[in-house]
């Protein structure tokens, strides 16, 4: 077997992932978003674009200071995580991304600009001389802040070859030392993106001076196929999200490149990775918690069918010996079972415990003491209660108790029926009214053609919000059978706002619309907390 390289995985969950339309991270969960990847191996975080916002520049800035020297779980790796922000070919650009990152031990500036001539006439309007011109001057001028520096030429995957080599070729003189070569509209075949790494690497000057890096998105389904091509062909760093999201159709899945890697450790690929596969389902929860998105039943690795067997025969076989349908351990990359642990007599200690090995951290006896409450209420009502429905009620208890808390329901009351129109109470209480803590408590109510619109409608009013659109609406089943969680995703959004700005929320309950009320009043929570920030 020939001698492998280390693989650099580079995470960009926050910057590219958070471009997904309705995706709006808040500080702290970037924070909770890039301590998990750091835990789990990943060796480079882009943290954001911080000359996008004062926002993105501060959670950057923050990533940078509490997360960049974290060494936790990083011990066989050695060094702790690089923190990169990225950045135009602009000097002011540039010097707001260094003044982000630069607070951590290991610190990148990403700089981008694109080359393809579609983009250089109709975006920019100038000439491959004057963009070429651009790119140096911003890499030199990078290179006086700091020594690591990453050059990616967008829409490289639309850019005749000769001018990407005189690119690449300047870029490396003019001192970059990652050259990420992206299919930003993900148009490439395998074939074709790794042939064109292998056409560059042969033909840049200085080629073998810089890493070379893949980032793909997955516009007809080909971005972890077309990241494993280049690293069949001299890629070393692959530039990946949490659960595959991003803009568009997404950018290549982290979990599928690192698990194709993992089950073929022979001569099929020529790298080998530092990631700690345990923590995969872990931060695949997570993001799918903050982000909003939700993670199709048949998505690879993460999704609820991806080891699940209903036909007889796989059911058969699978009992019989587990290799004979599947090829990757759930337990290898975190999956809980569905296995009957706890029941109505279980005590706290042992949901602690259950908690811990689902790698569900709780951080006081007050968390604990409400993820108990809601699973004893469960254990009464379900014949069995999985690991599932556990994740489920302790994320619904973090999105209930989290830092962006302003308005707790209290009580709900729906009236509904055939032939009867549809009313709602909410009792809710509003933490930032006077006496505070535990805050006042209101009631209202309205109608609506159904159930759920007249919750939805009584929330707005109670929280005074008069000009929000329901942008999304989605219920999944936590588990199968009757007496089944329901798990509801909403994004919501200002009236002719800006379409940058919508806000998810989840709930989780036994009751589809309790599980809506509460999913709602999240989102109307973390839409507050942006305003009032």
């Amino acid at each position: 077997m020939t001698t492998k390289e280390k693989l650099i995985v580079f995470d960009t969950t926050l910057r590219d992932g958070e471009q997904s339309p309705g995706v709006t991270f808040t500080t702290p969960e970037k924070l909770e978003i890039a301590r998990t990847l750091s835990r789990m191996g990943v060796d480079v975080c882009e943290a954001g674009f911080p000359m996008s916002s004062e926002g993105d520049f501060d959670a950057v800035s923050r990533i940078a200071k509490e997360v960049g020297p974290l060494m936790e779980g990083r011990e066989a790796i050695g060094k702790p995580m690089v923190i990169t922000g990225l950045t135009r070919a602009i000097e002011r650009d540039i010097q707001r991304t260094y003044d982000a990152v630069k607070h951590a031990p290991l610190h990148r500036i990403h700089i981008f600009h694109a080359t393809s001539d579609i983009h250089l006439q109709y975006k920019f309007r100038i000439s491959r001389e004057e963009g070429l011109r651009r790119i140096v001057a911003a890499i030199r001028f990078a290179r006086t802040l700091c020594d690591n520096i990453e050059f990616s030429p967008e829409d490289a995957a639309r850019t005749d070859r000769a001018f990407l080599v005189e690119v690449l070729t300047e870029a490396i003189k003019a001192g970059a030392t990652t050259l990420n070569v992206p299919d930003t509209v993900g148009i490439n075949l395998p074939e074709e993106y790794g042939g064109m790494f292998k056409h560059l690497i042969a033909n840049t000057s200085g080629a073998d001076k810089v890493i070379w890096s893949a980032h793909c998105q997955n516009d007809l389904g080909l971005a972890t196929a077309n990241t494993l091509a280049a690293i069949q062909n001299g890629v070393r760093q692959v530039e990946v999200t949490i659960n595959g999201i991003g803009e568009r159709a997404g950018n290549t899945s982290l979990e599928e490149v690192i698990m194709a890697i993992h089950t073929h450790p022979g001569d099929s690929f020529p790298v080998f990775h530092q990631i700690n596969t345990k923590l995969i389902y872990k931060i695949s929860q997570l993001v799918l918690q903050t982000s909003g998105m939700a993670v199709q039943p048949h998505k690879a690795i993460v999704g609820s069918n991806a080891f699940a067997h209903e036909s007889g025969v796989h059911q058969d076989g699978v009992l019989k010996h587990r290799s004979t349908y599947e090829i990757i351990d759930p337990a290898e990359v975190g999956v809980p079972s569905n296995s009957i642990v706890l029941g109505k007599t279980s005590g706290r200690s042992a949901l602690k415990m259950k908690l811990a090995e689902l790698g569900i951290e709780v951080t006081s006896d007050e968390a604990l003491l409400k993820i108990f409450s809601r699973f004893k209420a469960l254990a009464d009502k379900k014949a069995k209660v999985t690991d599932h429905d556990l994740i489920a009620i302790a994320e619904d208890q973090k999105v209930s108790g989290n830092s962006v808390e302003r308005y707790v329901l209290d009580d709900l009351i729906v009236m509904s029926g055939t032939g009867v129109i549809s009313t709602a109470t909410v009792t809710v209480r509003d933490l930032a009214a006077e006496p505070s803590p535990p805050g006042r408590s209101a009631v209202d109510a309205a109608t609506g053609h159904g159930p759920i619109q007249a919750v939805f409608a009584a929330l707005l009013r109670i929280t005074h919000q008069t000009d929000l659109e329901l942008r999304h609406y989605e219920v999944r089943s936590v588990g199968g059978g009757e007496d089944a969680l329901a798990k509801v995703f909403v994004k919501i959004a200002r009236v002719g706002g800006d379409a940058s700005q919508v806000y998810s929320g989840q709930g989780a309950d036994n009751d589809t619309i309790h599980a809506s009320a509460k999913a709602y009043l999240h989102a109307i929570n973390r839409l507050v907390a942006d305003s009032d920030n």
